[in-house]
Protein backbone atom coordinates (compact mmCIF):
# COMPACT_ATOMS: atom_id res chain seq x y z
CA UNK A 1 0.00 0.00 0.00
CA UNK A 2 0.85 4.03 -0.40
CA UNK A 3 0.41 6.34 1.67
CA UNK A 4 -0.78 9.74 1.26
CA UNK A 5 -0.11 12.20 4.68
CA UNK A 6 -2.90 14.87 3.73
CA UNK A 7 -1.64 17.93 5.99
CA UNK A 8 1.82 17.80 6.81
CA UNK A 9 2.19 19.27 9.11
CA UNK A 10 3.62 18.41 13.29
CA UNK A 11 1.47 14.99 13.39
CA UNK A 12 1.02 14.30 9.56
CA UNK A 13 4.52 15.14 8.87
CA UNK A 14 6.05 12.97 11.36
CA UNK A 15 3.83 10.22 10.28
CA UNK A 16 5.04 10.65 6.88
CA UNK A 17 8.48 11.14 7.15
CA UNK A 18 8.64 7.96 9.87
CA UNK A 19 6.73 5.88 7.07
CA UNK A 20 9.49 6.99 4.32
CA UNK A 21 12.11 6.32 6.33
CA UNK A 22 11.05 2.90 6.86
CA UNK A 23 10.82 2.42 3.04
CA UNK A 24 7.15 2.59 2.88
CA UNK A 25 5.95 5.23 -0.31
CA UNK A 26 5.16 8.17 0.45
CA UNK A 27 3.35 11.02 -0.83
CA UNK A 28 2.59 14.34 1.06
CA UNK A 29 0.29 17.09 0.57
CA UNK A 30 1.01 20.14 2.00
CA UNK A 31 0.39 24.14 1.52
CA UNK A 32 2.37 27.50 0.85
CA UNK A 33 5.76 28.07 1.93
CA UNK A 34 5.56 24.62 3.22
CA UNK A 35 4.96 23.09 0.05
CA UNK A 36 7.64 25.42 -1.45
CA UNK A 37 10.51 24.68 1.51
CA UNK A 38 9.38 20.77 0.94
CA UNK A 39 9.96 20.70 -2.85
CA UNK A 40 12.92 23.02 -2.66
CA UNK A 41 15.18 21.55 -0.23
CA UNK A 42 12.87 18.20 1.16
CA UNK A 43 11.60 17.90 4.20
CA UNK A 44 13.59 18.66 7.20
CA UNK A 45 12.98 16.06 9.80
CA UNK A 46 14.13 16.77 13.46
CA UNK A 47 14.22 14.71 16.42
CA UNK A 48 15.91 13.99 19.67
CA UNK A 49 18.66 11.71 18.13
CA UNK A 50 18.81 12.64 14.92
CA UNK A 51 18.35 16.18 12.41
CA UNK A 52 18.14 14.71 9.19
CA UNK A 53 16.30 16.54 4.95
CA UNK A 54 14.37 13.25 3.47
CA UNK A 55 13.19 13.93 -0.23
CA UNK A 56 9.62 13.07 0.14
CA UNK A 57 7.35 13.34 -2.70
CA UNK A 58 5.02 16.42 -2.29
CA UNK A 59 2.17 18.22 -3.92
CA UNK A 60 -0.57 20.87 -3.08
CA UNK A 61 -3.62 19.45 -4.31
CA UNK A 62 -4.71 15.52 -4.24
CA UNK A 63 -5.32 15.86 -8.42
CA UNK A 64 -2.02 15.67 -8.58
CA UNK A 65 -1.59 12.13 -7.46
CA UNK A 66 -2.25 9.27 -9.48
CA UNK A 67 -4.48 7.35 -6.64
CA UNK A 68 -4.49 3.53 -6.30
CA UNK A 69 -7.58 1.82 -4.69
CA UNK A 70 -5.43 0.66 -2.39
CA UNK A 71 -3.61 3.86 -1.26
CA UNK A 72 -3.98 4.65 2.40
CA UNK A 73 -4.93 8.82 2.82
CA UNK A 74 -4.36 10.04 6.47
CA UNK A 75 -5.89 13.06 6.93
CA UNK A 76 -3.87 15.34 9.30
CA UNK A 77 -4.78 18.62 9.47
CA UNK A 78 -7.41 20.48 11.83
CA UNK A 79 -10.97 19.48 11.86
CA UNK A 80 -11.81 23.11 10.53
CA UNK A 81 -10.48 22.28 7.30
CA UNK A 82 -11.76 19.14 6.63
CA UNK A 83 -14.71 19.39 4.72
CA UNK A 84 -12.51 21.16 2.15
CA UNK A 85 -9.98 18.61 2.39
CA UNK A 86 -12.64 15.40 1.58
CA UNK A 87 -14.61 17.47 -1.02
CA UNK A 88 -11.27 17.82 -2.75
CA UNK A 89 -9.87 14.09 -1.85
CA UNK A 90 -13.10 12.82 -3.47
CA UNK A 91 -13.42 14.27 -6.51
CA UNK A 92 -9.56 13.06 -7.28
CA UNK A 93 -9.37 9.13 -5.54
CA UNK A 94 -11.58 6.44 -6.20
CA UNK A 95 -13.51 5.49 -3.68
CA UNK A 96 -12.29 2.34 -2.45
CA UNK A 97 -9.44 4.09 -0.91
CA UNK A 98 -8.78 3.96 2.87
CA UNK A 99 -8.93 7.10 4.88
CA UNK A 100 -7.18 7.29 8.41
CA UNK A 101 -8.65 10.11 10.50
CA UNK A 102 -5.11 10.63 12.39
CA UNK A 103 -6.69 14.14 14.30
CA UNK A 104 -8.13 15.42 17.25
CA UNK A 105 -11.79 15.59 17.94
CA UNK A 106 -14.60 13.00 17.08
CA UNK A 107 -16.05 15.20 14.23
CA UNK A 108 -13.83 13.96 11.58
CA UNK A 109 -14.65 10.26 10.94
CA UNK A 110 -18.34 11.59 10.47
CA UNK A 111 -17.29 13.92 7.43
CA UNK A 112 -14.97 11.22 6.05
CA UNK A 113 -17.59 8.55 5.90
CA UNK A 114 -19.71 10.59 3.74
CA UNK A 115 -17.38 10.06 0.81
CA UNK A 116 -15.38 6.95 1.62
CA UNK A 117 -16.70 3.47 2.76
CA UNK A 118 -13.19 3.09 4.47
CA UNK A 119 -12.81 4.98 6.92
CA UNK A 120 -10.78 4.56 9.86
CA UNK A 121 -10.21 6.86 13.74
CA UNK A 122 -7.14 6.95 14.79
CA UNK A 123 -6.16 8.27 18.31
CA UNK A 124 -2.98 10.25 18.22
CA UNK A 125 -0.49 10.71 21.05
CA UNK A 126 2.54 12.16 18.98
CA UNK A 127 4.36 14.58 20.84
CA UNK A 128 6.10 16.39 17.69
CA UNK A 129 5.54 19.69 16.48
CA UNK A 130 5.41 22.19 13.43
CA UNK A 131 6.53 25.74 13.61
CA UNK A 132 8.71 26.72 10.26
CA UNK A 133 8.35 26.31 6.87
CA UNK A 134 9.95 22.74 5.80
CA UNK A 135 10.51 21.51 8.88
CA UNK A 136 8.60 19.14 11.77
CA UNK A 137 10.10 18.05 14.79
CA UNK A 138 8.73 14.96 17.12
CA UNK A 139 10.13 14.72 20.75
CA UNK A 140 9.55 11.32 21.97
CA UNK A 141 12.44 8.41 20.79
CA UNK A 142 12.69 5.58 20.33
CA UNK A 143 8.84 5.17 20.03
CA UNK A 144 7.71 8.74 18.09
CA UNK A 145 3.44 8.37 19.01
CA UNK A 146 0.97 5.72 19.89
CA UNK A 147 -1.58 5.59 17.07
CA UNK A 148 -4.31 2.90 17.57
CA UNK A 149 -6.97 2.86 14.88
CA UNK A 150 -9.83 1.36 14.16
CA UNK A 151 -12.58 1.24 11.61
CA UNK A 152 -15.74 3.99 11.92
CA UNK A 153 -18.05 3.68 13.62
CA UNK A 154 -16.27 -0.01 15.15
CA UNK A 155 -14.72 -3.09 13.80
CA UNK A 156 -11.34 -4.10 12.46
CA UNK A 157 -10.03 -5.50 9.42
CA UNK A 158 -7.21 -6.57 7.45
CA UNK A 159 -6.83 -3.11 6.27
CA UNK A 160 -6.64 -1.71 10.07
CA UNK A 161 -4.22 -4.58 10.44
CA UNK A 162 -2.08 -3.66 7.69
CA UNK A 163 -1.39 0.09 8.44
CA UNK A 164 -1.08 -0.77 12.16
CA UNK A 165 2.00 -3.19 10.82
CA UNK A 166 3.40 -0.75 8.30
CA UNK A 167 3.29 1.78 11.41
CA UNK A 168 5.15 -0.65 13.88
CA UNK A 169 7.70 -0.74 10.72
CA UNK A 170 8.60 3.19 11.34
CA UNK A 171 9.15 3.82 15.43
CA UNK A 172 5.20 3.72 16.22
CA UNK A 173 3.46 1.60 18.81
CA UNK A 174 0.07 0.85 17.07
CA UNK A 175 -2.74 -1.71 17.76
CA UNK A 176 -6.35 -2.11 15.75
CA UNK A 177 -8.96 -1.38 17.95
CA UNK A 178 -12.80 -2.35 17.34
CA UNK A 179 -14.07 0.36 19.92
CA UNK A 180 -12.03 3.15 18.20
CA UNK A 181 -14.34 6.16 19.33
CA UNK A 182 -14.28 4.91 23.18
CA UNK A 183 -10.91 5.70 22.85
CA UNK A 184 -11.15 9.05 21.03
CA UNK A 185 -14.05 10.66 23.26
CA UNK A 186 -10.79 9.79 25.84
CA UNK A 187 -8.94 11.55 23.73
CA UNK A 188 -11.04 14.11 23.31
CA UNK A 189 -11.46 14.70 27.27
CA UNK A 190 -7.30 15.33 27.42
CA UNK A 191 -7.93 17.93 24.77
CA UNK A 192 -9.96 19.88 26.87
CA UNK A 193 -6.98 21.40 27.67
CA UNK A 194 -5.28 22.41 24.27
CA UNK A 195 -7.75 26.25 24.84
CA UNK A 196 -6.17 26.43 28.57
CA UNK A 197 -2.40 26.05 27.31
CA UNK A 198 -3.37 28.16 24.52
CA UNK A 199 -5.35 31.15 25.62
CA UNK A 200 -2.95 30.75 29.48
CA UNK A 201 -0.03 29.51 28.59
CA UNK A 202 1.58 26.18 28.63
CA UNK A 203 1.88 25.29 32.53
CA UNK A 204 -2.07 26.24 32.88
CA UNK A 205 -2.67 22.89 31.44
CA UNK A 206 -2.06 21.30 34.67
CA UNK A 207 -4.24 23.74 36.47
CA UNK A 208 -7.41 24.18 37.86
CA UNK A 209 -9.26 25.50 34.58
CA UNK A 210 -8.01 22.35 32.96
CA UNK A 211 -9.54 20.06 35.85
CA UNK A 212 -12.44 22.20 35.76
CA UNK A 213 -12.33 21.82 31.75
CA UNK A 214 -12.31 17.94 32.19
CA UNK A 215 -14.96 17.59 34.76
CA UNK A 216 -17.35 19.46 32.85
CA UNK A 217 -16.92 17.25 30.12
CA UNK A 218 -17.00 13.46 31.56
CA UNK A 219 -20.22 14.56 33.29
CA UNK A 220 -21.70 15.67 29.96
CA UNK A 221 -20.72 12.82 28.44
CA UNK A 222 -21.89 10.50 30.91
CA UNK A 223 -25.80 12.47 30.65
CA UNK A 224 -25.60 11.54 27.43
CA UNK A 225 -24.38 8.41 27.55
CA UNK A 226 -21.83 7.71 25.46
CA UNK A 227 -19.51 5.28 25.62
CA UNK A 228 -15.63 6.60 26.67
CA UNK A 229 -12.53 4.44 27.71
CA UNK A 230 -11.80 4.78 31.20
CA UNK A 231 -9.05 7.31 31.77
CA UNK A 232 -7.50 4.16 33.96
CA UNK A 233 -7.90 2.19 31.13
CA UNK A 234 -5.83 4.77 28.66
CA UNK A 235 -3.14 5.89 31.05
CA UNK A 236 -2.36 2.22 31.23
CA UNK A 237 -2.10 1.74 27.61
CA UNK A 238 0.30 4.66 27.19
CA UNK A 239 2.77 3.83 30.03
CA UNK A 240 5.81 4.28 30.03
CA UNK A 241 5.67 4.06 25.89
CA UNK A 242 6.97 7.81 24.97
CA UNK A 243 9.92 8.81 26.46
CA UNK A 244 10.55 12.78 25.74
CA UNK A 245 14.05 14.16 24.75
CA UNK A 246 15.10 17.44 23.78
CA UNK A 247 15.84 18.98 20.23
CA UNK A 248 18.87 21.02 20.64
CA UNK A 249 18.59 24.40 20.24
CA UNK A 250 14.64 24.00 19.80
CA UNK A 251 12.87 24.77 22.83
CA UNK A 252 10.13 22.13 23.19
CA UNK A 253 6.34 23.65 22.12
CA UNK A 254 2.43 23.66 22.86
CA UNK A 255 -0.08 21.60 21.43
CA UNK A 256 -1.40 21.68 18.49
CA UNK A 257 -3.82 24.81 19.56
CA UNK A 258 -0.86 26.36 21.27
CA UNK A 259 0.77 26.12 18.01
CA UNK A 260 -1.84 27.49 16.01
CA UNK A 261 -1.80 30.74 17.77
CA UNK A 262 2.26 30.54 17.66
CA UNK A 263 2.10 30.32 13.95
CA UNK A 264 -0.83 33.02 14.00
CA UNK A 265 -2.80 30.65 11.25
CA UNK A 266 -6.31 32.61 12.32
CA UNK A 267 -7.91 29.44 13.58
CA UNK A 268 -8.21 27.47 15.94
CA UNK A 269 -9.61 23.35 16.47
CA UNK A 270 -11.14 24.46 19.53
CA UNK A 271 -14.98 24.40 18.00
CA UNK A 272 -14.38 20.57 17.56
CA UNK A 273 -12.68 20.18 21.09
CA UNK A 274 -14.69 22.10 23.84
CA UNK A 275 -17.34 23.17 21.13
CA UNK A 276 -17.97 19.22 21.09
CA UNK A 277 -19.11 19.09 24.63
CA UNK A 278 -21.03 22.66 24.31
CA UNK A 279 -23.04 20.57 21.02
CA UNK A 280 -23.57 17.65 23.60
CA UNK A 281 -24.68 19.52 26.20
CA UNK A 282 -27.13 21.31 24.25
CA UNK A 283 -28.77 18.42 22.79
CA UNK A 284 -29.33 16.77 26.23
CA UNK A 285 -29.87 19.52 28.32
CA UNK A 286 -26.53 19.51 30.57
CA UNK A 287 -24.78 22.70 31.39
CA UNK A 288 -21.13 23.32 30.07
CA UNK A 289 -20.26 26.94 31.23
CA UNK A 290 -16.39 25.96 31.31
CA UNK A 291 -16.27 24.22 28.01
CA UNK A 292 -18.67 27.14 26.15
CA UNK A 293 -16.30 30.21 27.39
CA UNK A 294 -12.81 28.23 26.56
CA UNK A 295 -14.19 27.80 23.26
CA UNK A 296 -15.32 31.48 22.69
CA UNK A 297 -12.08 32.87 23.85
CA UNK A 298 -9.72 30.21 22.07
CA UNK A 299 -11.72 31.49 18.66
CA UNK A 300 -11.39 35.77 19.71
CA UNK A 301 -7.39 34.72 20.36
CA UNK A 302 -7.32 32.90 17.12
CA UNK A 303 -8.94 35.88 15.09
CA UNK A 304 -7.30 38.61 17.11
CA UNK A 305 -3.60 36.82 16.61
CA UNK A 306 -3.21 36.49 20.35
CA UNK A 307 0.32 35.11 21.21
CA UNK A 308 -0.17 31.90 23.74
CA UNK A 309 -0.56 33.24 27.01
CA UNK A 310 -2.22 36.47 26.69
CA UNK A 311 -4.72 35.71 29.27
CA UNK A 312 -3.79 34.28 33.09
CA UNK A 313 -6.19 31.53 34.15
CA UNK A 314 -7.84 33.69 36.85
CA UNK A 315 -8.94 36.29 34.20
CA UNK A 316 -10.50 33.50 32.85
CA UNK A 317 -11.95 31.89 36.25
CA UNK A 318 -13.15 35.60 36.56
CA UNK A 319 -15.27 35.38 33.31
CA UNK A 320 -17.39 32.16 34.58
CA UNK A 321 -20.65 32.94 36.05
Amino acid sequence: MSFIIYGAGAVGGTIGARLFQAGHDVTLIARGDHLRSIRKQGLRFRAPDEDVVLEIEAVGHPDEIEFSPDDVVFLAMKTQDTSDALRELAAAAPPEIAVVCAQNAVENERLAIRHFADVYGMVVMCPAGHMDPGEVMVYSTPVSGILDLGRYPEGVDHRAQGIADSLESASFVSEPRPDIMAWKYRKLMMNLGNSVQAICGRDASRGELRRMASREGEACLEAAGIPVVARETDRERRGDILVMGEIEGVAQTGGSSWQSLARGVGSIEADYLNGEVVRIGREVGFPTPVNELLQRLANHAALMRWEPGHLTEEQVLSMLP
